[in-house]
C-alpha cells in the first residue's frame, strides 16, 4: 500500500468525517441537497459480536451511510437503540452533529497504544465489514469535542471506500442512497 489511500487521502491523517444524527435518510437528503455530496452507501444495523465499549461488551445497534464530498468520506451514523455507546455519550452530552475524525492507520493496535501514552483511551472497538477492527479513541474530551477513529487501512477497506470514492466521481444526483456491498 502506498502513503496515501485510493481515494487521494493521507495514510495517517483524517480520511473520514462523521455525524451522529437523528434520522439517517433525512440527513442523506440534506447532504446531498446542501453540499452536494453523495452517492451515500448504506450498512443496515451494524451491531457484530464482539463489539467493546469501555471494556464490555457493547449491544449498540447502529445504522450508517458513507458518501463522498471531494475526497473527504463522510460518515453518517443512526443509533437505532439507546444503549450506552459512544454514540450515546455524545447525543447526551450535545445532541446530534459532529462525532469523530477517522484517521487511516496501517496498524490499529499499534497506533492505539501511540495514542494511549499520550493520555487517550480506547472507548470502543469493533470488527469491520472491510477487515480489522476500528479502534474509537477518547482522550476525555471526546463527547465534548469528538473522538478519534483508527480506521484499519486493508486492501478491503481501500478498495471499499475508493469505490465510493469513484461513484461520486460526475455523479449526477440520481440514486443517491445505495448498498454498502
Amino acid at each position: 500500500m502506498t502513503d496515501k489511500l485510493g481515494y487521494g487521502q493521507p495514510m495517517g491523517g483524517i480520511a473520514q468525517t462523521a455525524f451522529v444524527v437523528e434520522n439517517l435518510q433525512e440527513s442523506i437528503a440534506r447532504f446531498v441537497a446542501d453540499m452536494k455530496a453523495g452517492p451515500f452507501f448504506v450498512l443496515d444495523h451494524f451491531l457484530v459480536p464482539g463489539q467493546n465499549y469501555r471494556g464490555s461488551e457493547s449491544t449498540a445497534d447502529i445504522t450508517l451511510a458513507m458518501g463522498f464530498a471531494g475526497h473527504m468520506l463522510i460518515e453518517l451514523i443512526q443509533p437505532l437503540d439507546n444503549n450506552p455507546s459512544v454514540y450515546s455519550e455524545t447525543i447526551a452530552k450535545r445532541g446530534y452533529g459532529y462525532h469523530h475524525f477517522g484517521i487511516a492507520s496501517r496498524d490499529v493496535d499499534a497506533a492505539s497504544l501511540e495514542y494511549q501514552a499520550r493520555g487517550y483511551q480506547e472507548a470502543f472497538r469493533a470488527s469491520v465489514p472491510t477487515g480489522g477492527e476500528v479502534v474509537y479513541l477518547d482522550n476525555g474530551t471526546g463527547a465534548e469535542w469528538g473522538f478519534l477513529e483508527l480506521l484499519p487501512v486493508t486492501p478491503g477497506m481501500d478498495e471499499t471506500f475508493t469505490r465510493f470514492w469513484e461513484a461520486s466521481q460526475n455523479w449526477d444526483g440520481s440514486d443517491p442512497v445505495r448498498p454498502f456491498i
